[in-house]
């Protein structure tokens, strides 16, 4: 049997139980901050107006992190069509509103430039970037990132090959606490290993301007610390500008960079002397490409 007691509990036989919906804000703060924005959603906004409310705090939504939802499950080509863009894009818009321009960290895939301008014009604290696998981010959302976000300190931008080496410049040249840049690419196909899923008409739009890339790194970059260029098409004349110019990295990735040799990055980066950690090309790639057709696209058909 239950009743009432007229103050906040309910008895329930010979226990008493508190009555959520009577928990102050402060608590309601304390306790949804340990959940994640996912969490969240599906959880506590569907309660009651005040759980709902609680979500909605500016505190709550200073990062936005779906990185590790999509670590969870396995890679699909249908994250890779329009329709699944706008639910991320709302999404991320969401969590931008929320935040009231207090928004410090995006970990986001399949987001596009519709929604990544609007939160570069909204929130200027914008510190980590990871826009890993955006086919449809271009250099267009990257410049309002570098003229709004200036205190940007990690950027990645990995797989997304709509982004050209014409964003490292404005980046670069705006983005003075940018100490961590990963720009890795996709290896190519090799036989008997764990598949990515990725369209054939993205594939073909691999960048093959390293050594451009490699130059514009080392003029506009130098207090970049952390560097991984995966799979690149530089060459030593393009590693040795890097070198040159950001002579503070720490952490050089160069795996999958087949047009380097052993004397190629021996010989460049001698020069490093905060070097502690590098990853050389083994020529082996880590895993292939399902070559796949983006559903409902004719052109593949």
């Amino acid at each position: 049997m239950e009743v009432n007691d007229g103050q906040g509990k309910v008895e329930m036989g010979s226990g008493l139980c508190p009555d959520w919906s009577e928990m102050t804000r402060e608590c309601l703060l304390d306790i949804f901050s340990r959940l994640s924005h996912e969490q969240r959603w599906i959880g506590p906004m569907l309660v009651s107006k005040s759980w709902m409310n609680a979500c909605f705090d500016p505190s709550l939504n200073t990062i936005f992190d779906l990185e590790t939802r999509f670590l969870s499950f396995p890679e699909s080509i249908n994250w890779w069509t329009p329709e699944f863009e706008d639910k991320v894009d709302s999404f991320l818009r969401s969590v931008v509103d929320r935040s009231q321009g207090g928004l410090t960290e995006i970990r986001v895939r399949h987001c596009t430039d519709r929604s990544l301008s609007y939160a570069a014009q909204r929130c200027p604290k914008l510190e980590v970037l990871c826009i890993k696998s955006c086919p449809n981010v271009t250099d267009e959302s990257m410049e309002k990132i570098a003229v709004n976000c200036l205190n940007l300190k990690e950027l990645d931008m990995s797989y997304s090959y709509g982004i050209t080496h014409e964003s490292f410049i404005m980046l670069g040249s705006n983005c003075q606490n940018l100490k961590i840049l990963k720009r890795n690419l996709l290896p190519r196909l090799g036989p008997d290993l764990p598949t990515l899923v990725a369209p054939l008409d993205y594939l073909a739009t691999f960048p093959r301007y390293g050594n451009i890339e490699a130059k514009i790194i080392g003029r506009y970059m130098p207090q970049l610390k952390h560097l991984e260029i995966q799979y690149s098409t530089l060459t030593a004349r393009g590693l040795d500008s890097i070198c040159k110019g950001c002579s503070n990295l720490e952490y050089l990735d160069l795996s999958g960079c087949i047009s380097l040799n052993k004397r190629d990055i021996t010989t460049c980066t001698s020069s490093l002397k905060n070097l502690r950690e590098i990853y050389k090309p083994d020529f082996i790639p880590s895993f292939a490409i399902l070559r796949l057709s983006r559903p409902g696209n004719p052109r593949e058909e």
